[in-house]
């Protein structure tokens, strides 16, 4: 029989990004398993929201642009003001560059402005989530990454970019703070139809899932911001107390696959 005891009772999350998409889902989530959860995000409107859905007295939201430090600073300093402490950090936020295929096209503005968000964003957090970890000798940061962050063309040059670099930076804090009982770990995951995706893409949730779909190596199963959430709760858990530096990949298989070369084709009347 599964377990139904709350794996996060009593432990503090900041999610970044946490007022829409996987952050969202997972503020919820992480709230059902006994978390104090504090949203970090530019939306105020929608951040609010999700705490009133979670509940006032177990969540609270801070406006936080994650490119900037004092802004991150503040966001650790007032979840260790109001709840004693920082358990968990979710370096979920980031954003993405217009669709410009060709190099020569895309534009420096846009490529620094990925990277402020995506990587500078992702450091900071680190940073500053170490600040008060290192002290407890205690915590789990984790980062959202991507299936770009281990394979090629599938994303724009800025967004590739950044998200091998949030792997690196994963790495890399995960050797620095293993010797404080700190785990650092990223997540990867496939095409889904969140917000950011809708808006980037400029067509509804279905026709992105359905697109997605159609070019997934698992078959029969769509991936939703709830999955990426799960995988999130298991690495912030004590089920996850032995796993750091890892890049675990949500994606069904698609990253370890070259579609066009695969050798298992079946017979479509199969």
């Amino acid at each position: 029989m599964a377990s139904t005891a709350r794996r996060l009772e009593g432990k503090v999350a900041i999610i970044t990004g946490g007022a829409s998409g996987v952050g969202e889902s997972t503020a919820k989530l992480f709230a059902e398993h006994g978390a104090k959860i504090v949203i970090a995000d530019i939306q105020d409107q929608l951040g609010q929201a999700v705490c009133e859905a979670i509940g006032l007295s177990n969540s609270i939201y801070v406006h936080c642009d994650v490119s900037n430090e004092e802004d991150v600073s503040n966001v650790v300093d007032i979840a260790v003001a109001t709840y004693g402490k920082l358990d968990i950090m979710f370096n979920n936020a980031a954003t993405l560059d217009p669709y410009k295929p060709r190099i020569i096209d895309n534009e420096k503005t846009d490529f620094e402005r990925v990277l402020s968000v995506n990587v500078t964003g992702v450091f900071l957090g680190m940073k500053h989530a170490a600040r008060v970890m290192v002290p407890a000798r205690a915590g789990s940061i984790i980062t959202m990454a991507s299936d770009a962050s281990k394979i090629a063309g599938v994303a724009s040059h800025a967004y590739t970019c950044s998200k091998h670099a949030a792997n690196g930076l994963t790495k890399n804090l995960a050797v620095e703070l293993g010797q404080f009982s700190i785990r650092v770990n990223c997540l990867s995951a496939y095409a889904m139809a969140t917000p950011m995706a809708t808006s980037f893409m400029g067509v509804d949730a279905e026709s992105i899932e359905k697109m997605a779909n159609s070019n997934a190596n698992l078959k029969g199963v769509t991936l939703k911001t709830d999955d990426v959430a799960k995988a999130a709760l298991f690495l912030a858990s004590d089920e996850a107390k032995y796993i750091s530096g890892h890049n675990l990949f949500i994606d069904g298989g698609f990253a370890i696959v070259n579609p066009s070369l695969n050798f298992f084709q079946y017979p479509k009347s199969l």
